[in-house]
């Protein structure tokens, strides 16, 4: 078989992410259609610079979805060689293709002859799997602990500002080496740090629904109890490993496999952006609480929780999404750093970081291995800056 040309390449990359061009079609399309009945959503494609960065994210989005639970659009195995296809250019045809081999690597193989394209779409599930999670339990935790700061305020706001600040005043990337570091991870540190900071959600969602329904007694009872059940059994599944000290949980009940990589990475991510969210929420409760829809709540007798979870968070929405959307493009740049240092997850893991750092050995004679997980990353980051900013100028209009 004769090498791809450049045309080719674009025309057979265009055929694999069919699946990606179609479902977005598909929301775009419901999207626009409703988009005066899905409020912020909705107003979101009035705005060119938002629905690029929300198209941007989506196509990572979907391309993960589609490549890490239907296996769809991967050519190959990621983490398989070929022989002779060692820094191979782009449309190389695999040599000793077999019947229902894909028949080029499509994008050229990397340093150790495994396929660039394959490995670029199996990196985007890693990223997409750790990075918007990771950061919604950061938000949880900033959030339970940034209410009760700014509207209780006195000692309270005291003492977790000082720890927030005391966390802030490292050097990220200095705090992230730390914690993921080989010789931290054996002193089970991150294990029992996960403990704590995974059980920010359980709380959470205890508060926001006895706030809510503390009024109808049978019917909160009966939400609570199946929301500890179901959230205390995933607690317990997230943070058991018996490969660490913290092992509660036998295989038969574990609902999660969670390697120890990716849970070290994940606690390191939510320990670092949780003081930030906190101080966040903590500065707009300090306006909110003095508004007038929050002392016609204190007359009407509602308790503290009530107040900060159902009259203070919702007035905060704004701001914390346009924040949400950065904080996973900071994240999503962490994990490149981290994968780019080998630190966290496996050297074997197709994550663009550690694709970046095997490929830029060879950068200035076979630059494709490096380039295109380059260019995801930065594709990524840029559609999660974009869809901020759309989102902030739409809300700025409300």
């Amino acid at each position: 078989m004769e090498p791809l040309s450049w045309g080719q390449i674009m025309i057979a990359l265009l055929g694999r992410f069919l699946p990606v061009w179609i479902a977005l079609g598909i929301t775009f399309a419901l999207s626009i259609t409703y988009k005066r009945r899905l409020g912020l959503y909705g107003k979101l494609f009035d705005n060119w610079i938002g629905m690029v960065g929300f198209g941007l994210v989506m196509f990572w989005v979907y391309t993960a979805l589609f490549a890490g639970i239907f296996d769809m659009i991967i050519t190959h195995d990621p983490l398989s060689t070929a022989i002779g296809m060692k820094n191979k250019p782009p449309g190389t045809p695999l040599r000793g293709a077999e019947d229902g081999d894909y028949p080029h690597y499509i994008l050229g193989g990397d340093t150790l002859a495994r396929d660039v394209f394959s490995r670029m779409v199996a990196g985007s599930w890693v990223v997409i799997r750790i990075a918007p999670l990771a950061t919604l339990f950061a938000f949880m935790v900033g959030i339970t602990i940034g209410l009760p700061a700014g509207y209780i305020g006195g000692k309270l706001d005291t003492v977790l500002s000082f720890l927030a600040n005391l966390i802030l005043a490292f050097p990220v990337i200095l705090l992230f080496y730390l914690l993921v570091t080989p010789e931290m991870v054996q002193t089970g540190i991150p294990s029992y740090m996960a403990m704590v900071l995974f059980i920010f959600p359980l709380i959470f969602l205890t508060i926001l629904i006895n706030a809510r329904y503390y009024t109808q007694p049978a019917r909160r009872n009966v939400i609570l109890t199946g929301l500890i059940v179901v959230l205390g059994w995933s607690y317990l599944s997230l943070i058991s490993d018996p490969e660490t000290r913290v092992a509660f949980l036998p295989d038969a009940l574990d609902l999660f496999n969670i390697p120890g990589g990716i849970l070290v990475v994940f606690v390191s991510v939510v320990f670092v952006n949780a003081p930030t969210v906190f101080r966040i929420v903590r500065g707009l409760t300090l306006d909110i609480k003095t508004r007038d829809y929050v002392a016609a709540a204190q007359t009407r007798g509602e308790g503290p929780w009530y107040i900060m979870l159902w009259e203070i968070l919702p007035n905060t929405r704004g701001p914390l999404i346009v924040d949400f959307c950065l904080r996973i493009g900071y994240t999503t740049i962490l994990l490149g750093t981290l994968g780019f240092f080998g630190l966290g997850l496996p050297p074997e893991s197709p994550d663009w970081g550690s694709t970046i750092n095997q490929g830029r050995k060879l950068l200035s004679i076979y630059p494709h291995p490096a380039i295109v997980p380059a260019v995801a990353l930065l594709s990524l980051v840029l559609g999660l800056n974009l869809l901020a900013d759309g989102l902030r100028e739409e809300s700025l209009k409300d």
